[in-house]
C-alpha cells in the first residue's frame, strides 16, 4: 500500500480529522519492541499478577496443565490480534474507522461508543488502583495520616489519587511519543522488580522453595470434577482478560512500520511473555507458602509481609508504573479515538482524551464509597461481553467479504452512493448479526445458569458474530465489491 493511496482527497468533516486519518508509512515509528511493551504493561499490572498467581490455586489442576493453558491462551490471543491488527498496519487507521467498513460510516459509532464507555469506566477504576501504590509509598515515609476520610478515602489516598490522575494527563498531553517511551520503560522495569522480588522470596525460603513448587504442581487446593473443563476455563479466563485490547488493537498497530514487526512483537509479548511472567508468579506464590504458611496472590500484600523499606519503595513505584501503563493502553487511548469518531469536526484525539480523564475522575473518586457497592461493574462487564460479536464481524468482513481490500476515500465519505454507506450510514445486516450473537455473550454475564461459560463467553460470542455475519452478508458481497472500486 503506497502512501499516496492513503491520502483523503475529499474531506467530510463529519467523518474526518487528522487524528482519524490514515498514517503514512513514512511517519510510523513503532517496531516489535513497542508492541511487546503494550503486552508487557497489560500483563504486568497488579491485577495481571494476581490473576496469574491465582490460576495455580483455584482450579484443582496440575500446575503444568495450568501453565499449558496459560500459554495456549497466549497463542490464541496472538492469533486474534494478528487478525485485528493487520488492517491497521496496512492502512494506518484506528479501530473506529476500520469498523466503518462493516458497520457503516455512521453505524461504526455504535461499537465505538460501547468500547468508549467500558474504557472510561475502567480507566477511572484503574486510576484508583494505581493510586494505592502511591499511597503505600507516601505512607512508608510519612505515615497514614490522622485517619479522617471522605467518600471512603483518607487524605493520603485523595492526594495519591489526584497525583496519579494529573500524571496520566501530563503523559497524554505530551503526545503519543511520550506514551510510547513511558511504556518502553515501564515494561522492562516491572520485570526487573518482579525478578528481584522472586530472588528475595527464594533467598528467604531457602531449600524449602522447590518442594513447595512441587506441591503446587502435583496438586492444587481447589477441586475439579472435570479437568478438561477446568483447563479450557483457564484458557477462556486468560483470553477474556486480554479481550478489551483485542478488538481495538488497530489503535496501536497503525503506528507500526510493518506487519512482520507486529507479529514478532505479538509473539514475544504474548505466549512467551505470558509463560515467563506466570512462571515468576508461580515461584513467588510457592515462596509465600513457605514464608507465611499460605499462598499470597496480591503483590502489594507480599511486599508488606517481606518487610523491606527499600523493596517497598521500589515495588510501589513499579506497581504504579505498571498499572498506569495498562491504563493508558487499554482504557485511555481507545476511548480517546472513540469519542473523536463521534464528532470528528468538534472532538480531536486530545479533547477525547481529556474528556475521558474528566469523566473517569468521578468514577475513580466514587469507586470505594459508591460504585463498588452497587454492582455497576456487572453492568460494565455486560457491555464488555456485548463487544465480542463486533470482533467476529470485523474480521469476517475484512478477510472474507472485503477480501482485505478497502477504499480509504469511501471510509471517510457520507455520500449515499458510498461503498460503506449501506442504509443511511448503517449496515443493518451487521446490526442483526451483532444482536443475535450478543444475546448469547451477554447471557454468560447476566444469566446464572450460563455463568460457567463466562470465561470463554467472549470467544463464543465473537465466533457467533462472525458466523451470523457471514451467513447474512453474501447477498451484498458483489455490490460492496463493486462500490469499493467505483
Amino acid at each position: 500500500m503506497k502512501d499516496s493511496e492513503l491520502n483523503i482527497r475529499q474531506i467530510d468533516p463529519t467523518l474526518y480529522n487528522e487524528d482519524l486519518a490514515p498514517i503514512p508509512h513514512t511517519k510510523r515509528t513503532w517496531g516489535w519492541f513497542e508492541i511487546f511493551n503494550v503486552w508487557s504493561n497489560d500483563i504486568q499490572s497488579l491485577f495481571g499478577y494476581t490473576l496469574a498467581a491465582s490460576l495455580f490455586l483455584t482450579y484443582g489442576l496440575n500446575g503444568w496443565a495450568v501453565m499449558a493453558a496459560i500459554i495456549l491462551a497466549g497463542f490464541i490471543v496472538m492469533v486474534l490480534v494478528n487478525l485485528s491488527g493487520r488492517p491497521s498496519v496496512k492502512y494506518g487507521i484506528p479501530f473506529p474507522v476500520l469498523s466503518r467498513a462493516s458497520m457503516g460510516v455512521r453505524g461504526a459509532n455504535f461499537p465505538a461508543m460501547l468500547r468508549g464507555i467500558v474504557g472510561i469506566f475502567w480507566y477511572g477504576v484503574q486510576t484508583y488502583f494505581a493510586s494505592t501504590a502511591v499511597t503505600l509509598l507516601i505512607t512508608a515515609f510519612y505515615g497514614p495520616g490522622d485517619g479522617t476520610t471522605f467518600l471512603g478515602l483518607s487524605g493520603v489516598a485523595w492526594l495519591s489519587f489526584v497525583i496519579v490522575w494529573v500524571f496520566q494527563i501530563a503523559i497524554f498531553c505530551s503526545g503519543l511519543r511520550h506514551i510510547q517511551r513511558f511504556l518502553n520503560c515501564a515494561g522492562p522495569l516491572v520485570y526487573l522488580v518482579m525478578i528481584g522480588l522472586m530472588i528475595v522470596v527464594w533467598t528467604k525460603a531457602g531449600d524449602q522453595l522447590l518442594p513447595a513448587v512441587g506441591s503446587i504442581f502435583s496438586s492444587s487446593s481447589g477441586e475439579s470434577v472435570n479437568p478438561i473443563g477446568a483447563f479450557f476455563a483457564i484458557v477462556g479466563t486468560m483470553v477474556a482478560y486480554f479481550a478489551a485490547v483485542v478488538i481495538n488493537f488497530g489503535d496501536f498497530t497503525r503506528f507500526v512500520r510493518s506487519e512482520k514487526e507486529m507479529k514478532l512483537g505479538n509473539l514475544l509479548g504474548l505466549p512467551l511473555n505470558v509463560a515467563f511472567f506466570s512462571f515468576i508468579a508461580l515461584i513467588i506464590t510457592a515462596g509465600t507458602l513457605v514464608l507465611f504458611g499460605e499462598p499470597l496472590t496480591n503483590p502489594t500484600e507480599i511486599v508488606e509481609r517481606v518487610d523491606s523499606v527499600a523493596l517497598t519503595i521500589i515495588a510501589a513505584l513499579t506497581f504504579f508504573a505498571a498499572t498506569v501503563g495498562i491504563n493508558l493502553v487499554a482504557n485511555f487511548i481507545p476511548p480517546a479515538y472513540d469519542l473523536a469518531n463521534l464528532f470528528p469536526s468538534k472532538i480531536s484525539f486530545r479533547i477525547g482524551g481529556l474528556s475521558t480523564a474528566t469523566i473517569a475522575f468521578f468514577v475513580g473518586a466514587l469507586w470505594v464509597s459508591v460504585i463498588s457497592q452497587i454492582g455497576v461493574p456487572g453492568f460494565v462487564n455486560a457491555l464488555g461481553a456485548i463487544l465480542a460479536p463486533f470482533y467476529g464481524i470485523l474480521v469476517v468482513d475484512y478477510y472474507l467479504i472485503k477480501k482485505q481490500d478497502l477504499n480509504m476515500e469511501q471510509l471517510f465519505s457520507s455520500s449515499p452512493d458510498g461503498a460503506y454507506h449501506y442504509a443511511k450510514g448503517w449496515n443493518t445486516r451487521a446490526i442483526a448479526a451483532f444482536a443475535l450473537a450478543a444475546l448469547f455473550s451477554i447471557s454468560t454475564v447476566l444469566v446464572p445458569a450460563l455463568s460457567s461459560l463466562g470465561g470463554y463467553g467472549w470467544l463464543i460470542g465473537a465466533a457467533l458474530g462472525g458466523l451470523f455475519y457471514w451467513v447474512i452478508m453474501p447477498g451484498k458481497q458483489s455490490l460492496a465489491a463493486l462500490q469499493t472500486h467505483s
